[in-house]
């Protein structure tokens, strides 16, 4: 008896329960913001590209330097390989080794400083964003606003807030 009148509840809790969402969702202002659109098209997004850039081609100059030293004394060593002493050719090779070694870790050292400089842009440039969306969101009426996502399976064209929020957020970045 006890399991059939807690069945009945949740019955009736599960049929009442749908319509009240809707009359509570009826009254809600609700939008969604694409926020790597408005990373990639912000003055301050593209900012930090070029910046990233930057750093991109002064690491890529070093590397393609140090790939060019590390070539020029392997064909020396393979030129001179039948002229070289053993003690000669065994230093050539320590120092062709030693050069691969710091090649490898300048890329690694590069990649990493590269990795964590765009989090730390990509962080604060997303905090400011935040902002701005929170602010618009009050001065608005809004009752939530959404980070436009593929788990999102339907979103009007009308709730999209994106060019809305980059046009602030641009004109705040002066």
């Amino acid at each position: 008896m006890k399991k059939i009148i807690t069945l009945v509840f949740f019955l009736a809790c599960y049929a009442i329960l749908p319509s009240q969402v809707a009359i509570a969702a009826e009254g809600a202002k609700i939008g969604y913001v694409d926020l790597q659109k408005v990373l990639n098209l912000s003055k301050a997004g593209k900012a930090a590209k070029d910046q990233l850039a930057e750093k991109v081609k002064r690491y890529q100059d070093e590397i393609n330097k140090k790939q060019e030293d590390l070539k020029k004394l392997k064909d020396s060593l393979e030129k001179q390989n039948g002229v070289l002493s053993d003690k000669s050719r065994s230093d050539k090779e320590k120092d062709y080794q030693q050069g691969l070694k710091e090649l490898q870790r300048l890329t690694k050292d590069a990649q990493d400083e590269l990795q964590a400089k765009d989090e730390e842009l990509t962080r604060r440039i997303l905090g400011d964003i935040e902002k701005v969306v929170q602010d618009f969101g009050k001065k608005n009426d809004f009752t939530m606003i959404f980070i436009r996502n593929e788990s999102m399976l339907f979103a009007a064209d009308k709730a999209d807030l994106t060019e809305a929020v980059l046009k602030i957020f641009d004109s705040a970045k002066k």
